[in-house]
């Protein structure tokens, strides 16, 4: 709590804040930014909108991997009407009315569906262990209510940790200073949890799984050029495995690590990183919103033939749900 002494001086400094609060005044720099974001934001809408249409209208893709790649995209399309405006608002106003409830709301949501994005790239890796390593036994252990059940840890996770820190940063003592600004990363122990629970944890067994099912697919293709003596194929579908897995698990790492690793650091050294650092690195992470589609979406040709038909206007020309993608 303020002191009593400090309340007079911590309500002049709101007043002279709220008087400089002019919603015109924007540096070049912030037009700047608000071009960036738009475009991001439009990027991130349209892409998972592709995804997420194309899922939900033709039949071929509803299949319990596809609901996981599904639920993945509405998590990065909220992110991108969500969270990128608020952050935008956040970064050109001055005005500490707006800012104070904004920074909250852009806080709540940014941990929920970052942390739900993180969540489903793990389970879709899960799925992803069985189809490669488990075949056989794909069917049975990855049917539709096990896929529902991923999707709802999925939410239900993040949506829990998301509250829990809200509650335990609502009492927390505050400066005068620290009340002028937008600043998530002054708690070191929900941030520290943040991170554990929201990446590194999520990550660890996403390279894990993923470090499995390419030794398996290492000796799958050994196994099938033995068998075949088909060395130019064997070794092209090598090449195609290993190009995949290095896309999956590296755009998610290049996009968060920075990021985490950051405000890890950030936190354990008596916030000594500049708060532009952080926002910056941040957005690198909120990035992967926009590039995950192109990783689970246009990396399958039935994906790609289902956005030009959307694109295209086909799919308003007549029923087009039954038509045969792969």
């Amino acid at each position: 709590m303020i002191k009593t002494q400090e309340l007079p001086r911590v309500k002049e400094s709101r007043a002279i804040h709220q008087n400089t609060c002019d919603w015109a005044s924007v540096t070049v720099t912030s037009y700047l930014l608000c071009a960036f974001v738009g475009s991001l934001s439009v990027l991130v809408t349209c892409g998972n909108c592709l995804v997420i249409i194309s899922i939900m209208y033709f039949k071929q893709l509803h299949t319990p991997t596809n609901y996981l790649i599904l639920s993945l995209a509405v998590a990065d399309l909220l992110v991108g009407i969500i969270v990128l405006p608020f952050s935008t608002v956040l970064s050109v106003t001055l005005c500490w009315d707006v800012t104070g409830l904004l920074c909250k709301v852009r806080g709540f949501f940014d941990m929920l569906l970052c942390t739900s994005s993180i969540l489903n790239l793990c389970f879709i890796s899960i799925d992803r262990y069985f189809v490669v390593c488990q075949p056989l036994t794909y069917r049975t252990k990855m049917n539709t209510r096990v896929t529902g059940i991923m999707i709802l840890v999925s939410w239900a996770v993040p949506a829990v940790l998301s509250i829990g820190i809200a509650l335990r940063d609502r009492n927390r003592q505050q400066s005068a200073a620290s009340n002028m600004k937008c600043d998530i990363y002054q708690n070191t122990q929900s941030t520290l949890a943040g991170a554990i629970f929201a990446f590194y944890l999520p990550a660890v067994i996403i390279l894990s799984i993923y470090l499995k099912i390419l030794m398996v697919a290492h000796r799958q293709a050994r196994s099938i050029q033995i068998m075949t003596k088909s060395g130019a194929a064997v070794s092209k579908m090598e090449r195609k495995a290993t190009k995949t897995l290095a896309v999956v698990v590296g755009v998610f790492l290049m996009s968060w690590t920075p990021f985490f690793l950051s405000i890890t650091c950030h936190s354990l050294t008596n916030y000594s990183l500049p708060g532009p650092v952080l926002e910056t690195l941040k957005w690198f992470g909120w990035s992967n919103s926009m590039l995950n589609p192109l990783v689970y979406g246009l990396f399958y040709s039935w994906f790609r033939r289902a956005f030009k038909m959307i694109i295209s206007g086909k799919v308003f020309q007549g029923d087009c749900s039954n038509s045969k993608l792969f």
